[in-house]
């Protein structure tokens, strides 16, 4: 637990019971998306960005670790206070403060919802285009921490595109602002972007100006059902050949199909090999119609069949099954390390056929799922912790895909971030330089290391085969209750 006099300032400077150190509590916020498990010492809920920039100065002080938390759906880690420390859980900012139609834009709070703003501004007749499959429980603030992307990625990009400016605290509690909100801006550093995937490490965002579009108004479905998986793979090379830029194409191979099949009864082909949803949309209709025609051919002339939506809520249904493959793969395995390699797109093919050798060589259960339109594959490796053998062979198995995706002109997340389970292996998708640089960038904005420390950096010799242990911390700095777990690297 943090020393008396620390827990009595802070609740000084917060209201009291927005500061929380009874075990249950502290168990509460040990975990995440992961299966990692780490226990703060302490739990602070703020309501403003004073409040937020008053913990701070504290904690710089007495040189305590802080993790700003979200939603908590992340995967790589990056919200497990592995150090101890507090947990600075941004929930109870949670407002949209504006939605400005004339300008194209909302302001909101770091808890808000990714959901919640896209029902919100889809009201104005406009679109918030991320869309990552936590939207219904992962916050704006997560999303800017992860640089989150989605399936409409491929068309609208990521997270990072769509950030105007932020309001910040500083690991010394200094409030600033980067950015503002306007579409063109060059005045000094673009710090905005900076904090933008920054995973917590550098600064903690407060608020948040978005830019918006006219939400599209007519879109098409498609489900296209293949024999094999070369097919699938292939039709995402040619598309892009063909420079056709559609709104989502998602691919699922036989596993998550037959996943999704037994847990959600959806009528899906499990004799199929892979299935490609693809969605156009637009403004012009006949435009929409001539792309989704060109798209058809292609995925026909690739061996597959395809299955129209008729309307919206026809292609609802279809989507159905790629947003239940993830949580459908908790029945399978305790464990699943859910992987997001991203590679360039004409090498996804390839991607997809060394992760099929490397799950067969493994012995693993690897249903492959992603955002293959935009080259961001998600091999994931179900398995049981219980098991050390398997384990083993997970992170074997993890270590070669990470290296598959970096000798493809790839690298080793594309929307999942580096947390803890990816530090070790930064080495291999950057050069010395670059770390340097990010660690400079570290130094001189949270000169105490007390912002999320632990995640991102490499703790070993930036190697693959460095083990990184994880304790499981109890009520005191260093109290070890539990099991020491190693995360797969």
């Amino acid at each position: 637990m943090l020393p008396q006099h620390v827990v009595a300032e802070l609740r000084s400077v917060l209201d009291p019971e927005d500061v929380l150190t009874e075990r249950a509590d502290l168990i509460s916020y040990s975990i995440d998306g992961t299966w990692l498990e780490a226990r703060p010492e302490c739990v602070v809920l703020p309501r403003s960005v004073e409040q937020i920039a008053a913990v701070l100065k504290v904690a710089n002080r007495e040189r305590i670790p802080v993790v700003p938390r979200g939603g908590a759906s992340n995967l790589s880690g990056g919200t497990i206070p592995t150090s101890g420390g507090i947990v600075l859980n941004l929930a109870q900012l949670n407002r949209i403060l504006e939605i400005d139609t004339d300008n194209l834009l909302a302001v909101v709070q770091p808890g808000v919802l990714t959901h919640d703003l896209d029902k919100a501004v889809m009201a104005r007749g406009l679109y918030y285009p991320p869309d990552p499959s936590s939207l219904h429980q992962s916050t704006l603030g997560g999303n800017v921490a992860e640089n989150a992307g989605g399936l409409r990625c491929l068309k609208y990009g990521v997270t990072s595109k769509y950030v105007l400016g932020l309001q910040y605290v500083t690991a010394t509690g200094q409030i600033g602002r980067a950015g503002g909100r306007v579409i063109k801006n060059v005045t000094g550093y673009q710090l905005e972007q900076l904090l933008v995937g920054s995973e917590g490490t550098l600064a903690v965002v407060t608020e948040i100006t978005l830019r918006l579009i006219p939400r599209p108004r007519f879109k098409r479905t498609a489900m296209a059902i293949f024999p094999t998986l070369d097919g699938a793979s292939q039709t995402v090379a040619d598309v892009t050949r063909a420079g056709i830029v559609p709104a989502a194409l998602e691919l699922m191979d036989q596993t998550s199909i037959r996943i999704v099949e037994e847990v959600r009864h959806l009528g899906l082909p499990t004799e199929a090999e892979a299935i490609l949803l693809v969605e156009c949309d637009g403004n012009h209709e006949g435009a929409i119609e001539d792309e989704m025609d060109r798209i058809t051919g292609i995925l026909r002339a690739n061996g597959a069949s395809v299955q129209l939506a008729r309307d919206e809520a026809e292609g609802e249904e279809l989507w159905a099954a790629r947003r239940a493959v993830s949580p459908a793969t908790a029945r399978l395995k305790p464990n699943k390390l859910g992987e997001d390699v991203s590679v360039p797109r004409s090498a996804v093919p390839a991607m997809i056929r060394r992760c099929r050798e490397i799950g067969a060589k493994y012995d693993l259960l690897m249903p492959i799922w992603g955002h293959a339109g935009d080259g961001n594959v998600h091999p994931n490796l179900l398995f049981d912790q219980r098991d050390p053998e398997e384990v083993e062979r997970v992170q074997a198995a993890a270590a070669e895909i990470f290296e598959a995706a970096v000798a493809l002109g790839g690298t080793i997340t594309g929307e999942h971030g580096v947390g803890i389970l990816k530090r070790e292996f930064l080495g291999i998708a950057l050069d010395p330089a670059t770390i340097a640089v990010m660690r400079s960038l570290k130094a001189a904005m949270d000169p105490n290391n007390i912002l999320n420390p632990g995640k991102i950096f490499p703790e070993g010799e930036g190697n693959r085969r460095v083990p990184v242990q994880l304790v499981l911390t109890g009520a005191g700095a260093g109290e070890v209750e539990s099991t020491t777990a190693t995360p797969i690297r």
